[in-house]
């Protein structure tokens, strides 16, 4: 198994090699740099730019400057000194912002993937073995209603409930006071009182998609001999259908950090997604690069988790 593992490490290593580059070409793709946005957002602001100044920021930002040098000094920094570049458009470290923001992300959506799992499992169980009941129709009906609720619909109906019933904002994931305090047992208190909101919005969609395709694989499953001679001796279905869930590992993390964009933005989440979003918009290419390169990072990493996990959970898989 170390062996594998060992394995499995070493072939990420070109493969993320790979990705900084593809991400980093992407970025440079589209016309203009970040400069260009923010010469414009000058002049929409009425102050006047001179070409010394032009030049200086241009300097400043490594933009005089080939994009394969440019890439190559980014890279080296990375591996040499663990420096990700500095932020145009936050005039900070990359590093500081994508932990500072990472933290909060990866409570937000390990929150969302458990919310998730907790009441996908037993809900496809359920519709799987009780095929074609009154109650399997309900919750495929439940599980298509929640596939087409938009989450940021979502999100202001849950702000509107929380806000009129519960008479507390959830806005943000603390308080006011909060919000600039140090940790304390208080301001995990309040995280908690915020994180129910986002946790079932963003869990919401993953938890509707994941319920329809643990019921079909079980419908395959549940037919098959081996199973029906299983069942008749009492063997639950329960590891059959652990199956989808640890293969979804290695997608689902990534695409609950990088996909919360719209989410975190109605309810003002301090997350790694609005981040992501306008880095790119503004083209503020170490910052932009670094996630992606980290998205990257958390999907490979998860995949190795999944295989992992799949050879505990079905024995006919092993190790090559």
């Amino acid at each position: 198994m170390l062996r594998y593992i060992a394995k499995r490490l070493l072939q990420m290593i070109p493969m993320l090699f790979l990705i900084s580059v593809v991400s980093f070409i992407i970025i440079q793709l589209p016309p203009g740099s970040y400069l260009n946005t923010l010469i414009a957002q000058m002049r929409t602001q009425g102050d006047e730019i001179n070409m010394e100044q032009v030049e200086a920021l241009r300097i400043r930002y490594s933009l005089d400057k080939p994009a394969h040098i440019r890439y190559l000094n980014w890279i080296k920094g990375i591996i040499t000194e663990g420096d990700f570049g500095f932020s145009f458009e936050w005039n900070r470290p990359v590093k500081t912002l994508i932990w500072e923001r990472l933290a909060l992300s990866l409570t937000v959506s390990v929150s969302s993937l458990l919310f998730s799992w907790i009441i996908a499992f037993p809900i496809a169980i359920y519709s799987a073995v009780k095929k074609h009941s009154v109650a399997d129709y309900s919750l495929t009906f439940m599980g298509f209603l929640g596939l087409s609720v938009p989450n940021f619909m979502l999100a202001l109906i849950l702000m509107y409930i929380a806000s009129v019933y519960f008479k507390f904002s959830v806005g943000g994931l603390f308080s006011p006071d909060y919000v600039m305090a140090p940790w304390s047992f208080g301001k995990f208190v309040d995280l908690l009182k915020h994180l129910w909101v986002p946790m079932i919005v963003i869990g919401m969609a993953g938890t509707a998609g994941l319920i329809r395709v643990l019921r079909n694989n079980l419908l395959d499953e549940l037919e098959k001999p081996y199973v029906v001679a299983a069942r008749s001796k009492g063997i639950s279905p329960v590891r059959l259908a652990l199956i989808p869930f640890v293969s979804t590992v290695g997608w689902q993390l990534p695409q609950m950090l990088s996909g919360e964009a719209v989410t975190a933005t109605v309810l003002s989440l301090p997350t790694a997604a609005p981040l992501l979003l306008g880095a790119l918009r503004s083209q503020d290419m170490y910052l932009a690069g670094s996630f992606l390169l980290l998205l990257s990072c958390l999907t490979m990493i998860g995949t190795l988790i999944s295989d992992i996990l799949l050879v505990i959970v079905d024995p006919r898989i092993r190790y090559e």
